[in-house]
């Protein structure tokens, strides 16, 4: 399927947020450029925070631990159908890689501008550096910048990009891509065990699925509460894996129509359904909108690892799942065409999984 290896999605070419904060710092009255104005999206400010409630977190040795995986795995199923986010701690991933690759995208982040030109966006594409879902030459932009790669299968790499990565980076990212390849099947699998579903309605559509990463870059923002770093939206994926790379806060979860902000603990990562799951899942784990807020103070830095099916797959409500009490409420949908659908579009809520949905009279109320 040639396709395939060439086509991911693109994004229309727009400046670098990063240069753009650069030359906002340099002047005392800065004002954002009237692009990354956002009255679309809900203020980013928030109530007093404290008296919010917190994302739940799962620990993953208690998920193999005899006396404590029951009680668990109810609350990786709780946190799944409730929240559609959680924290994940005791993952296995070990702490010296997280450190490495934390460090190189710091660093990769601080490249001159004529470095970066290396790796940005190339026409008609997604990957490198750039921003994701710019369909129109009027639409409006977020406050961030990102680098995205496909890391899997490998014959999805683009050539001009992972391989062209300065070492020791390409080093521990392709360590990273490998430990998180592997999680997110151990947490599939756990998934499927909580929902009492056959593990091989979940194993045959995501073993050696499609891994891509997208490292965010969140500058400082002269106008915070005018800008958004990345609007409100649910992942299109099966599962998304972030970790936060600095101690500055932004992602925020809507929840009982608020906006909570995420606390990341210390080399958790931050784990959410995405629509593919809900979609697999026939709506019982759901994936939520969230998004990503600026500051004027500092930038903020996470790496987001997306796990989806392979690409020739077929996707839709589990088998196993599907009974005539509880009928599918999802089309099937071939892998690759969902995709064409999902990145041809602006980044907006939920919009693209309520294409997928039944439509009958007869399920309108279920």
């Amino acid at each position: 399927m040639e396709p395939a290896k060439s086509w991911f999605g693109s994004s229309l070419p727009v400046p670098c947020v990063q240069e753009l904060a650069k030359l906002h710092l340099e002047q005392t009255t800065a004002t954002i450029p009237p692009r990354y104005v956002r009255p679309d999206q809900d203020p980013p400010d928030v109530s007093d925070s404290t008296s919010l409630p917190q994302a739940p977190v799962i620990d993953m040795q208690k998920l193999f631990s005899p006396e404590f995986m029951d009680s668990e795995l109810d609350n990786l199923h709780n946190a799944s159908k409730q929240w559609g986010f959680f924290q994940l701690i005791n993952h296995g991933v070990s702490t010296s890689l997280l450190e490495k690759v934390k460090f190189d995208i710091q660093e990769f982040f601080k490249l001159p501008m004529d470095e970066k030109k290396k790796y940005w966006q190339q026409p008609g594409e997604l990957e490198g550096f750039g921003q994701a879902f710019v369909v129109s030459e009027e639409q409006k932009l977020n406050w961030g910048d990102i680098f995205v790669l496909v890391m899997l299968p490998i014959i999805m790499r683009k050539p001009h990009l992972f391989p062209k990565l300065p070492l020791p980076f390409r080093d521990n990212l392709e360590a990273y891509s490998a430990e998180l390849q592997e999680l997110a099947m151990k947490i599939l699998e756990l998934m499927a065990k909580a929902l009492k579903m056959e593990y091989k309605d979940m194993k045959n559509l995501f073993e050696d699925g499609r891994q891509a990463m997208r490292m965010n870059y969140y500058p400082p923002c002269p106008q915070p509460d005018l800008a958004i770093g990345l609007n409100s939206h649910s992942d299109g994926v099966g599962l998304t894996i972030l970790l936060q790379l600095n101690e500055m806060e932004g992602l925020q979860i809507r929840k009982d129509e608020m906006w909570v902000p995420v606390k990341p603990l210390l080399n958790a990562f931050i784990v959410n359904i995405g629509d593919i799951l809900e979609i697999v899942t026939n709506g019982i784990y759901r994936s939520i909108e969230h998004r990503a807020t600026v500051n004027s103070v500092k930038e903020r830095l996470s790496i987001a690892t997306f796990y989806s099916p392979k690409w020739e797959g077929v996707m839709g409500p589990a088998p196993s799942l599907i009974t005539p009490e509880s009928p599918a409420l999802f089309k099937r949908i071939g892998v690759a065409d969902y995709f064409r659908g999902y990145f041809s579009r602006k980044l907006d809520g939920k919009s693209y999984i309520d294409v997928m949905r039944i439509q009958n009279d007869d399920q309108k109320g279920s």
